[in-house]
């Protein structure tokens, strides 16, 4: 079965930027995108144009220098939004308008205080004038995880028949289930008319730890477009983070859906963003966290240093890691003992090894990681006993 293309979204500099404390001022914000569109993204967010001065120059200055993705600004579904929007993106190869409303009861009734009739004719004439600009016209339905799904499938209909290219099904509030966003999208691949002729996107959020489930679902029932974030920054607890849905769909080829991804580059753009934006990752990150291919426990350790496969289902290499850590402390066994005093230039025999750990453990109690220095100590002190051969 050929494979199915999923288009990645990035918007690390629209919906990431808003995290407070995370703002870039231009320059920042065109190093990063150059490096997305040489990353392999398909669609890079550059900004909400009206919204400031500044956020108009970045999406206006991103759009001359951007070669091979789409740039995207995004909107309310307000004439002078979109208008705005236009003006920013005028010098954009590919241009794409990202316009909408919120769909939930809950928007309806307290945002905008307005009936589903009134959503539906502000929907279509926000996307019917973004049409007037660009070709390429992405709709969003905000909070459509907690919209009854014949009232969604109503208005992309709508939307659809205005010029809409791209569907967006925006699980805003981080509060599906995988189960019941993957059915969601499924839903709307059955019962909207015109659907095969637009691409679905999955905008997921991670109030519950689930935005990356929930992509992966969307995707699965037919959703072609990820909205995603480098190291999963974004409002609240986070966005689906661009190298976890990236990585999952490489690693599960059954699922015949791939991108056009550079995985190679996704460790250093990881640092680059959490550098420019000032956010730091915690260790246990998945993919990007310093403790991704990091291994203390001396089963483990013993496990990756006879074959990586047995604890680690990515190569380090495929994202941009140069090797697997063993880190040494109390918990490390012989193995990895062993394996990192070769490393700094000790051969040792089983005796010497046996002797060594010993010390080691006397260190590793007093501390929570040995280092490297550590080691010469702990060899200097054994040569005492056993002459050490240096490999």
């Amino acid at each position: 079965m050929q494979n199915d293309k999923i288009q990645i979204f990035d918007t690390t500099l629209r919906d990431g930027e808003q995290v407070p404390g995370c703002k870039l001022d231009t320059q920042q914000k065109l190093i990063i995108a150059e490096r997305l569109d040489f990353l392999g993204v398909d669609i890079i967010e550059a900004g909400f144009p009206v919204s400031s001065p500044g956020d108009f120059t970045s999406v206006l200055e991103i759009s001359k220098l951007v070669k091979n993705a789409s740039v995207c600004g995004l909107t309310r579904a307000v004439k002078k939004d979109i208008e705005v929007a236009a003006e920013a993106l005028k010098l954009a190869k590919k241009p794409r308008i990202h316009t909408g409303i919120g769909t939930s009861d809950s928007h309806i009734q307290y945002k905008f205080n307005a009936s589903k009739d009134e959503v539906i004719k502000r929907a279509k004439e926000a996307v019917s004038h973004a049409k007037n600009f660009v070709d390429d016209v992405e709709f969003y339905a905000e909070d459509a995880g907690r919209t009854d799904n014949v009232f969604l499938a109503k208005v992309c209909e709508e939307v659809i028949k205005s010029g809409a290219t791209v569907l967006n099904i925006p699980d805003t509030t981080g509060y599906c289930l995988p189960e019941e966003y993957g059915a969601k999208i499924k839903y709307l691949k059955e019962n909207v008319e015109g659907i095969e002729n637009v691409i679905i996107s999955c905008h997921c959020h991670n109030d519950l730890g689930l935005a990356t489930a929930n992509s992966i679902a969307g995707a699965i029932n037919g959703a072609r477009q990820i909205e995603c974030t480098i190291n999963g920054i974004g409002e609240r607890a986070g966005n689906t983070a661009l190298e976890e849905v990236v990585m999952i769909l490489k690693q599960h080829p059954y699922l015949n859906l791939q991108t056009d991804i550079n995985t190679k580059l996704l460790y250093d753009t990881s640092i680059m963003v959490r550098e420019k934006m000032g956010m730091p990752v915690q260790p246990n990150k998945a993919i990007v966290g310093a403790n991704a291919f990091a291994h203390s426990s001396g089963i483990h350790q013993d496990g990756v240093i006879k074959n990586r496969e047995t604890y680690e289902i990515i190569n380090p290499a495929d994202v941009g890691v140069n090797e697997s850590a063993i880190v040494l402390t109390a918990r490390s066994g012989r193995a990895a003992l062993a394996y990192r005093a070769k490393k700094i230039g000790y051969e040792l025999t089983k005796i010497q090894l046996d002797t060594a750990y010993k010390t080691f453990l006397q260190f590793a109690d007093r501390q929570k990681e040995v280092i490297d220095e550590d080691i010469h100590q702990i060899m200097k002190q054994v040569n005492k006993i056993s002459k050490i051969a240096i490999a």
